[in-house]
């Protein structure tokens, strides 16, 4: 008996309230745990949440040496589980046996487990009633609670859970532990059971207390509404159902009215029980139902009923009455009210409500109609060995047939006949087999950690006997001759060897198997054999050692022979000699072992002793007896004796056959891999051998032919294709090979291998004896079979083929790749040619899939699920020309979450229909004409359906889903319409029926062909659906809501108007179907754009009068005349467009071209909106006072002496200047006028150059083969700059010249035909470029300033822009060859006052989402372009918008990217401008370091790119709730840059304060130091060419702008040491050459000496007071070098054209003035608007020498000898230089120019090269010490380049 709860426990106790939680004082919480006020419970709750469990909970009592000491039998918790989100609650029970359980309910367990002191039940989370989880589509309910879960109250009956699971007596309740991610209410103990459907007087009348039954105290109850009930609102869950009466536990909603162990009342009224809770009972009663034990013991089961098993050759069928193996416990009819169902198992009681519409009617499978024949499957043959392993074949007794594993499924082959016989019931792969002596049982053992050992009758295949082995991976078993002992060796829990032995000895006579003995042991073990003499002893090899076993008193021990000099090698495997002379004892037996050495040791067993060692060798030293001669020996893998011969298998691929002494090789056979097992037949006369690659075969001794019984793939099989004219099959595999296979024989025919691709689909075509196949390089080959040649090659894809199909009259080929691209190729010929090229039309995250694409039985039509998850395409076959597409995600009206098309599958052609495998395990039926759903197939599997197929009469369905196969009644006549058939270890990939339909076969593990038992129509079946003759004619349907039916003659929409016809689909590839507009429903009808009376939403234009003004045409760069702007004269246009453009000059031009050019002649009125609007949003270059170089000396191709490396940073003041596309994963971003594409994975970068002005923006075309990119103009450009580049080889392919200033946002259409460009405030006009042509269509003059434009998603005719307290819908209509835009300004809406709209983004269906600079989010219409809700979604402006599915993120000034749910607000737009914010919720936010000015997530946002002012990028993961640093770099400045000594790492600081170090492998930040408040002018690294990086040496000093100076170490990661030796800013700083004193100046002249080791200044020189310090350096001298003493040369530099050269030697305090230079320089500079810098260093390859540049009479670099005191050598200069670095190894000399220039020239020739890709003044380069690299800065941006001559 439990113990009974004090006084002060009862009638219940409330938890909460008694240790208050809210003070914390006797509870504890970790992470984020929080009290809130619920509005709809009207009290407190606390809020546990967080992506870790373990780190956020709140847990009572305090400490877990502490005891609650509660002893009510009843623990009550009430809670919700928070949407989409998993959560964990542990208890700790204590038992009477003084012994502490822990009961843990969590939605992340998969299954039900238990050990002796932990529980681990699944937690489902049921949904509200008419929602997901209440109807059919939400079948799994496994995993994270449902978006609509409902507060629950948990009924916890703690005795009963401890005495069904542990047949332990409950105690008391230690401690509770509530981890994230759920809300709570409370938590209380009673001994009563609390109903809260029951009213007090409900009680009373009925007199409930005298049965523990209560009504729910008003502390615990949930508050209910006038009129409604309790059961409606809330879940209420009693666990178990009835207590200890039950056997079988379940979760379930309790009838309200017995007691604890009492009899049912029916008084009460009974608990609804909704659909939702049915399915959580059912599937937790599969969980966590314990088997019945009659007494504790290890569980074995007897025999597992299995169908269909026993006969030769039976298939694995799974009885129809049992419907689904998940589904092993069903429910068969309900009762009246009060009374429970009957159930098959008696585990689950349901109460059925009378008046509840859903109820459960009586259902008797056994005599119902069902599908037959039954079975209508039986497996014929299975094309596989192996699996697990590749060494287990054996001989059957009578010599006929060999046994070995495939996968899960253990095959019998007969070697005359081929015939299979199957033993099936493993569900994983099989590891290991092992035969008694004559044959009679079988023991196979099963992978996984689960494993387990099967014990077969081998004569009938029935299994006799199932057990767990207690070993995570059983690596080998061997039976007894007698079959009374098996033995087994694994590895258990920690990875140790583990040796088994079972006593199998009454298993034949229904007796159970049981453990003999076991051990543990540290040494490696190959093999172990039971010695076939002695049951009783063993014998095992492995690596440098040989043991003997014996089991002797229930105990397992071992010992070691004495192996001498052989202690270390690596033996493999062992056999004992056969025969027995009757003079000799049993035991007198010699043990042969063998090695991957080639050494063979003959053991004397009796006397455990080595007789004799041989090494075998190849060739001919092979055989040779001794072990000392020369050269490597047979690496062995398996060794088999008979009485006459030895058998070896050997690693070079060979079999060979040898005497008993090892003489010579008597025969050999070789294999093309090597060999793993060999085992010689019974009767001596065969050799039956395994290879790794998958084949098995046997050496026929008298003969001395070999013959192969099976070959197969190595690795899991991708798809196959079967034709019917040859009877050929062929299949491609992960093992990187193409197979053709003989259908009657099953033999293998050929074998095409691609050594460096792999193939992922094939196809064969129906007449031609031709195999088409696609790789994942993207490359799609044609083979001819009959002349074993290669055809043809297309190069149409550049990723993974995901689709490959033949229409079934052959003249077409269709083929579709991951990037979504579809190619038509033409057969006609036996050589293919392509004829059309589609981007973005299928699907991209499908992955690889044999039905990707399908063609109706008539060739008439092609079907593909694209272009998004949740659309099915419908195409003419013939001209790709789009017929139809079906929206699958809005069939569904009851679901709330989004359905996706899986695949899809033509009925035969007269039917008319098209099957939809979907995400939520459906089967849809659709009209193939109209896409009207006619009917739905649900459940289909447990998990969704991988692959479907139909037979050629109509009547079958085969359906594939994870690890079964289903076949199915297509016309669902009866009421168990399916059977299913297990065998697959792996995931089925195919099914397929053959063409004869006699045959099915299935692929994934290995291939499965089963034989198609049912008989064959006498006739096809009547059409059910009209003749496809008139079907997808245009006209043919109409339109339905959620998809659109378009007519395949849309070429004539072009109007007589258009003179240009179509060109041929070839030249265009990237031409794709014009895609219609999506209408909401109820929208039907396809209507005209001119629709006469209809009144125009559409404004007139301001610029329509200005065009027809004289003089008034307005030019673009390329000489089009800008198109004007029209009025519309409808709502919404549905006729299809097609953009033809203009005849005109081509774009792409020089520079100097369009400056020449007269952009306008008029200047629109648009002078006054020229001030900057208020908004962050908008783009503002940043302000330089450099100029582009008017010379610049390229170097030659292929003979730069540098090339670009690496960028560091990222450009914060850039707009939309960050592109990432999740399914090609091209990422790319802005620093300067560089463009950087860098591979997410491995790091590396690649540069495009040819900007020469700041990146503005980037724009990257929807198939990610195309990038804009946009830049100012340049000085004396007319013009900003628009490159178009190609992302595959980075070239840049066009460069358009149209807008005055710069361009604010670019934007691609939908279909990628049409890239629209925005000027910015000043030059307010919207531009509409045709990406044919890269020609201007149409250039429109704006009269207010916009921020940003997006094209729809749904058509290539809208977009959309915002800009001044307006939105404004843009249109595209086709006349002619003219395209004109139209527009329709709709102002913000009034509430929302005076405001700038700045960001948008196109929604789901219609919808338009746009930020303003006050934080607001306006929700549009774009139907009726009308603007129905607000919501204030941030306190500042909202610059980014990013929207995805039914979730939105935005991203404001305030630093913060927030993450919406907008899933309800489709439901708002009926309710316009009464839409109301409430049910759109924020979910996430994040608070990164800057302004956010970027974004790019993945089509669901759950993770993305996020760039920020502050010139960092973030990995952001909504799911992990983490924002990892990508990218960073400077926000300013960047004022010092130096490398390490060893050039792993450089360092740079900034006038934002920070020291940065920098991984130069892979550009990643290592560490920063920041100083708040203070600008770092200069850092230098500390010397130490000896030691290594990581060493204590590491250190970094850096000065500050308030006159400090701070060491730094790296290693440590902190500041050592601050000191203050100047009074103003530092200017420069240097370390001396061995590191020991630093040399700062500052910025009124001063340098100053100082002591890194004790901080204090040594000395103080003034001699260039008055002037800023631009330069220290040092370098090593001759101690009396230039006549004075010292190490060390140093020179200072000031800003005066002054330089100081000293002598120091620093030991000795001795700091001597060697030289005093002063550079003359002319009065008053003209045209500089400040001095360039003096700047000086020590030349490394003229020692005594050093070079000036700096401000004087000549623009030159001045070498000075210090010796002979004079200039020796003058190189003349472009330009003044800004910036100068001298390489110590080369002659090379970096210059850095304010004309953005970088030249490098070699000396002593001053050959010079200049280098590009600033977009500012060159104030920094710096050689490394190596002088192979060099960094570069300017502004912000940091460039790495290395040397490529010497």
């Amino acid at each position: 008996m439990a113990a009974v709860p004090a006084a002060w426990q009862r009638p219940y106790l409330n938890i909460f309230k008694h240790f208050r939680v809210e003070e914390w004082k006797r509870s504890a919480r970790e992470g984020d745990v929080a009290a809130l006020t619920d509005a709809r419970l009207k009290g407190t709750v606390y809020r546990i949440r967080g992506s870790i469990p373990a780190s956020n909970y709140l847990q009572l009592p305090r400490t877990g040496t502490q005891s609650l000491g509660l002893a009510g039998r009843y623990l009550y918790l009430l809670f919700r589980p928070m949407p989409r989100k998993h959560f964990v609650i542990h208890l700790d029970v204590a038992t009477q046996e003084n012994q502490v359980v822990r009961i843990s309910f969590s939605t992340l367990f998969k299954e039900f487990k238990s050990t002796a002191t932990w529980l681990q039940f699944p937690f489902l989370c049921g949904a509200a009633e008419g929602s997901l989880g209440d109807g059919a589509a939400r079948r799994d309910l496994m995993g994270a609670a449902p978006a609509d879960v409902r507060w629950t109250c948990l009924v916890l009956d703690l005795p009963s859970i401890l005495s069904l699971y542990l047949s332990r007596r409950y105690s008391h309740l230690k401690s509770v532990k509530l981890c994230s991610n759920l809300l709570v209410k409370n938590l209380c103990t009673s001994d009563l059971v609390f109903d809260p459907g029951v009213t007090f007087s409900e009680a009373r009348r009925a007199d409930l207390a005298c049965r523990g039954v209560a009504p729910m105290p008003r502390e615990m109850a949930f508050p209910v509404p006038r009129g409604q009930k309790w059961h409606d609102l809330y879940d209420y869950i009693r666990f178990p159902s009835e207590g200890s009466k039950l056997s079988y536990d379940s979760i379930q909603k309790i009838c309200p009215g017995p007691a604890a162990g009492g009899q049912v009342s029916k008084d009460p009224q009974p608990v609804t029980l909704t659909k939702a809770v049915r399915d959580r009972l059912s599937l937790i009663h599969q969980i966590t139902s314990p088997k019945a034990m009659p007494r504790r013991r290890p569980v074995i089961t007897r025999s597992i009923p299995e169908v269909h098993l026993t006969a030769p050759g039976s298939p694995a069928a799974v009885p129809a009455g049992d419907q689904e193996l998940e589904k092993t416990q069903r429910p068969h009819s309900a009762g009246d009210i009060g009374q429970s169902a009957a159930v098959g198992d008696g585990g689950i009681h349901v109460y059925a409500h009378q008046r509840s519409e859903r109820t459960i009617r009586a259902t008797h499978t056994g005599s119902e109609e069902r599908l037959l024949p039954d079975p209508i499957l039986k497996l014929r043959m299975i094309i596989g060995f192996g699996g697990c392993s590749t060494k287990w074949a054996l001989w059957t007794r009578n010599n006929a047939a060999v046994v070995y594993p495939c996968h899960a499924v253990i095959v019998t082959l007969q070697i005359q006949t081929g015939e299979q016989r199957f033993f099936i019931g493993h569900t994983d792969k099989v590891s290991a087999l092992a035969f008694n002596g004559n044959s009679t049982l079988l023991a196979s053992a099963q992978a996984g950690p689960l494993s387990v050992v099967r014990l077969w009758d081998f004569p009938t295949g029935t299994c006799l006997s199932v057990f767990k082995t207690h070993v995570r991976s059983l690596l080998s078993l061997s039976f007894s001759y007698s079959g009374a002992v098996l033995c087994g060796v694994g590895k258990d829990g920690h990875g140790k060897t583990l040796v088994v032995v079972w006593n199998a000895a009454q298993v034949t006579r229904g007796g159970e198997v049981a453990v003999l003995a076991k051990a543990h042991t540290d040494v490696d073990i190959q093999a172990l054999k039971i010695a076939f003499f002695d049951d009783t002893r063993m014998v095992s090899c492995g690596r440098d050692n040989i043991r003997l076993w014996r089991v002797r008193s229930g105990a397992l021990r071992s010992c070691p022979i004495n192996l001498g000099e052989y202690h270390s090698l690596e033996f493999t495997d062992l056999a004992f000699e056969e025969g027995h002379a009757a003079e000799r004892e049993p035991e007198d037996r010699m043990l042969f072992v063998c090695s991957k050495s080639g050494h063979v040791l003959e053991v004397d067993y009796k006397n455990v002793c080595v007789r004799t060692v041989r090494r075998l060798l190849p060739a001919e030293s092979r055989g040779c007896p001794r072990q000392d001669k020369a050269g490597p020996g047979i690496a062995i893998n398996s060794i088999s004796f008979s009485s006459t011969f030895c058998a070896t298998g050997s690693e070079d691929g060979y079999l060979r056959l040898w005497p008993l002494d090892f003489s010579a090789v008597v025969l050999e056979a070789e294999h093309e891999a090597p060999v793993s097992s060999v085992c010689i037949s019974p009767d001596s006369r065969k050799v039956l051998c395994t290879t790794a690659a998958g084949n098995v075969g046997y050496l026929d001794i008298q003969s001395q032919g070999y013959n192969t019984l099976m070959r197969s793939h190595e690795d899991s099989v991708l798809a196959f294709s079967v034709e019917g004219i040859w009877k050929q099959m062929a299949t491609v595999s992960q093992d990187n090979t193409i197979r053709v296979w003989d259908l009657a024989s099953m033999q293998q025919l050929y074998d095409f291998t691609a050594a460096d691709e792999m193939p992922c689909a094939v196809a064969f075509h129906p007449t031609q004896h031709v195999l088409a196949c696609g790789f994942d390089s993207g490359m799609v080959r044609t083979f001819s079979l009959a002349a074993s040649d290669l055809l043809v090659e297309h190069k149409q894809h550049r990723t993974v083929i995901t689709g490959l199909t033949f229409s079934p009259d052959g003249n077409f080929m269709f083929s579709c790749c991951l990037q979504g691209t579809l190619a038509l190729y033409s057969c006609m010929a036996q050589k293919s040619h392509v004829l059309r090229v589609l981007g973005n039309v299928v699907v991209r995250d499908a992955g690889s899939g044999p039905d990707a694409l399908v063609v109706s039985g008539d060739s008439r039509l092609l079907a593909f699920v694209g272009p998004s998850k949740y659309v099915v395409t419908v195409m003419e076959a013939c001209s790709l020309d789009e017929l139809l597409r079906v929206d699958i995600s809005i069939l569904d009206l009851n679901s709330t979450a989004l359905d996706s098309a899986v695949r899809v599958c033509f009925a035969p052609a007269p039917r008319g229909e098209l099957l939809v495998s979907t995400s939520s395990n459906k089967i849809l039926v659709l009209d193939a004409k109209t896409g009207r759903l006619v009917r739905e197939v649900s459940p289909v599997h447990k998990l969704s359906c991988s692959s479907l197929a139909l037979s050629k009469d109509g009547r079958y369905l085969l359906t594939a889903g994870d690890k079964v196969i289903k076949v199915w009644d297509y016309r669902m006549r009866f009421a168990v319409n399916f059977q299913v058939y297990i065998g697959h270890s792996e995931p089925v990939r195919q099914v397929a029926f053959t063409p004869d339909q006699r045959h099915v076969i299935s692929v994934g593990d290995a291939i499965f062909l089963w034989d198609f038992l049912a008989l064959p129509a006498e006739r096809s079946p009547r059409a059910e659906a009209p003749s496809s003759e008139s079907a997808l004619l245009p006209g043919a349907g109409q339109r339905r809501s959620g998809f659109s039916c378009v007519g395949r003659s849309w070429r004539n929409d072009l109007g007589e108007g258009s003179s240009e016809k179509l060109k041929d689909a070839s030249e265009t590839p990237r031409q794709t179907v014009p895609l219609p507009l999506l209408s909401s429903p109820p929208c039907l009808d396809v209507s005209s754009v001119h629709q006469a009376g209809c009144q125009s939403i559409f404004s007139e234009s301001d610029k329509e009068e200005e065009a027809g003004l004289p003089g008034s045409s307005r030019m673009v760069a390329n000489g089009d005349k800008d198109a004007t702007v029209r009025v519309v004269e409808s709502v919404r246009s549905e006729e299809l467009l097609v953009v033809r453009p203009k005849v005109g000059r081509e774009s792409s031009r020089s520079p100097g071209e369009s400056a020449n050019e007269p952009r306008k002649e008029t200047k629109s009125p648009k002078s006054q909106c020229s001030v900057r609007p208020d908004s962050y949003r908008h783009f503002t270059p940043r302000f330089k006072a450099s100029v582009l170089p008017q010379n610049f000396l390229s170097p030659p191709a292929g003979s730069e002496f540098f090339k670009l490396k690496g960028v560091i940073g990222y450009n914060g003041n850039g707009r939309g200047n960050m592109v990432w596309n999740p399914d090609t994963g091209f990422f790319a971003y802005t620093c300067g006028c560089v463009i950087v594409v860098e591979d997410l994975h491995s790091g590396s970068q690649n540069h495009w150059l040819g900007h020469t002005e700041e990146i503005s923006t980037l724009a990257l075309s929807h198939d990610a083969q195309v990038l804009a990119s946009a830049s100012g103009k340049r000085s004396g450009d007319s013009h900003c700059q628009i490159r178009i580049w190609n992302v595959q080889d980075g070239v840049c392919t066009a460069s358009l010249f149209h807008h005055e200033t710069q361009v604010q946002a670019m934007a691609f259409s939908r279909d990628d035909r049409f890239l629209v460009t925005l000027g910015d405030y000043s030059d307010q006009t919207i531009a509409l470029w045709n990406t044919y042509t890269y020609k201007l269509i149409s250039s429109t003059c704006i009269s207010e300033p916009v921020h940003d434009v997006a094209f729809s998603p749904f058509s290539h005719r809208d977009l959309a822009c915002v800009g001044k307290g307006a939105m404004m819908f843009w249109l595209l209509e086709q006349q002619g060859a003219d395209v004109n835009l139209k527009v329709h300004r709709v102002p913000a809406p009034d509430v929302l006052g005076p405001v700038e709209l700045t960001s948008l983004c196109y929604g789901d269906d219609g919808l338009l989402y746009s930020g303003t600079n006050s934080g607001q989010i306006c929700l549009w219409d774009t139907e009726t372009n009308c603007c129905f809700m607000t919501w204030e979604a941030d306190e500042g402006e909202i610059g980014v918008l990013v929207c995805g599915r039914d979730r939105l993120v935005s991203g404001s000034n305030t630093k913060r990217i927030r993450l919406w749910a907008v899933a309800a607000v489709q439901e708002l737009r009926l309710k316009g401008a009464d839409a109301r914010s409430s049910s759109v919720l924020l979910e996430h936010e994040i608070t990164l370091d800057g302004t956010i000015v970027s974004a790019a997530f993945d089509d669901s946002l759950e993770m993305g790119i996020v760039g920020t002012t502050a010139g960092t990028l973030w990995y952001i993961n909504w799911t992990e709730s983490t924002s990892i640093r990508l990218i960073s770099g400077h926000k300013n400045k960047v004022t010092e840059v130096c490398f390490s000594p060893d050039e792993t790492h450089c360092a740079t600081c900034g006038e934002d304060g920070s020291v940065r170090i920098w991984s130069l492998g892979s550009m990643e930040l290592v560490v920063q130091f920041q100083v708040l408040n203070q600008s770092c002018q200069c850092l230098a690294w500390k010397p130490h060419p000896v030691v290594a990086w990581g060493a204590e040496s590491q250190h970094v000093v850096a000065g500050y702008s308030d006159g400090t100076i701070r060491v730094f170490s790296i290693s440590r990661t902190e500041m050592e040491l601050k000191m203050h030796p100047h009074a103003v800013a530092l200017t420069a700083i240097a370390y001396s050459t061995d590191g020991e004193m630093i040399l700062s100046g500052g910025k009124d002249g001063l340098v100053v000496v100082s002591s890194p080791r004790t901080g204090m200044t040594i000395h103080i020189l003034a001699e260039h007071k008055g002037s800023p310090i631009t330069v220290l350096q040092c370098t090593r001298k001759q101690y009396r070098d230039f006549g004075v003493e010292g190490g060390e040369l140093w020179l200072a530099t000031s800003l005066d054209r002054r330089v100081s050269v000293w002598a120091s030697d620093w030991l000795k305090d001795k700091c001597e003035l060697l030289d005093w230079l002063s550079f003359p320089a002319p009065a008053g500079p003209e045209g500089l608007g400040s001095l360039p810098p003096s700047l000086a260093a020590f030349c490394p390859w003229e020692p005594g020498t050093l070079v000036y540049v700096g401000f004087g009479m000549q623009k030159e670099a001045l070498f000075y000898s210090l010796r002979k005191k004079q200039v020796v050598e003058k190189i003349s200069l472009p330009y003044f230089a800004t910036s100068l670095s001298l390489s110590p190894a080369a002659r090379f000399m970096a210059v850095g120019f304010s004309e953005q220039l970088l030249r490098l020239l070699r000396c002593p020739s001053s050959e010079a090269q200049d280098y590009a890709g600033h977009d500012d003044t060159v104030h920094l380069c710096r050689f490394a010490p190596s002088g192979r690299r060099l960094l570069t800065a300017s502004h912000s941006a940091v460039l790495l380049w290395e040397l490529t001559a010497s």
